[in-house]
């Protein structure tokens, strides 16, 4: 598997700067809400064919390091 680094990027004109998968306009913040609503991976890969699961682990991946980081503070 990629590390989220490889998948994840900031660009400053993209989503409001907001973390995106790739060169996708999809963010870190839409995957993690579409999580959290109850949609399986298997549901978001099927209704944004773009994503892959690695795609999803990197979120997950982000979203810990950052919170890692954030609890270190």
């Amino acid at each position: 598997m990629k590390s989220y680094r490889e998948i994840i990027s900031i660009q400053k004109g993209k989503r409001g700067g907001k973390p995106c998968i790739r060169n996708l306009r999809i963010t870190v913040y839409d995957v993690l809400g579409w999580m959290a609503s109850g949609m399986s991976k298997e549901l978001i890969i099927e209704e944004h064919p773009d994503l892959t699961k690695d795609d999803l682990n990197a979120c997950l991946s982000f979203v810990a390091d950052r919170e890692r980081v954030l609890a270190s503070a």
